[in-house]
């Protein structure tokens, strides 16, 4: 074999090293890429099924209490109103940016809202409070309250994963080449981060 042909298969197979190289590193980073989303898609999956649970809760909620209270109509108008409009967002997918986490927060901020008045209205009738199906409605209530906020916590922690990856040089080569962008976070308020106070 002569020394050109050395030299052409020493390159042939530089460029080959060089291509399959490349070629895992892309590769690689990609398939990461797509865990770490495919990570947010399920911890925002949970917090959906959390928000659903509540929204569920709801009608035994307000029946419960207009057993009691049945002149309370602005409250439950309120609270049906706060229901159908955090419905509407149920089985949305992961937000894709801060305006749309921001009108998933309105609507889950105004049921919140909701049931704290309607709680608050429960705690005029001392017969409602002794009611064996409103103590219960109450604990799974408080309980779905708890789920969300973990949900919540969970889907913040994958976020951050994902959003720290695709920043991160080099991955932000593969991340910008393939349309992945960072994904909102929780931010809401002290206020609508809370459970209701369901302690009678």
């Amino acid at each position: 074999m002569s020394n050109s042909s050395k030299k052409i298969l020493i390159v042939v197979a530089a460029i080959l090293v060089v291509a399959f190289a490349a070629y895992r590193f892309f590769v690689g980073n990609y398939n990461s890429i797509v865990g770490y989303d495919e990570a947010v898609e399920a911890a925002w999956a949970q917090v959906q099924n959390q928000y659903q649970r509540r929204v569920d809760l709801i009608p035994n909620l307000v029946s419960t209490v207009k057993g009691y209270a049945s002149h309370e109509k602005d409250t439950f108008v309120q609270v049906t109103q706060a229901r159908a409009a955090a419905e509407s967002m149920a089985g949305a997918g992961v937000p894709k940016d801060a305006a749309e986490m921001e009108k998933i927060q309105a609507a889950q901020n105004s049921l919140t809202a909701g049931v704290r008045n309607l709680l608050v209205v429960a705690e005029n009738y001392p017969e409602l409070k002794a009611d064996q199906n409103f103590l219960a409605l109450q604990d799974q209530l408080e309980g779905t309250e708890n789920r969300i906020a973990v949900a919540r916590q969970d889907y913040n922690k994958a976020v951050q994963k994902y959003n720290t990856f695709i920043r991160r040089f080099p991955q932000s080569l593969v991340a910008n080449q393939h349309g992945f962008e960072k994904r909102p976070q929780f931010a809401a308020s002290q206020e609508a981060q809370s459970a209701p106070k369901v302690e009678f």
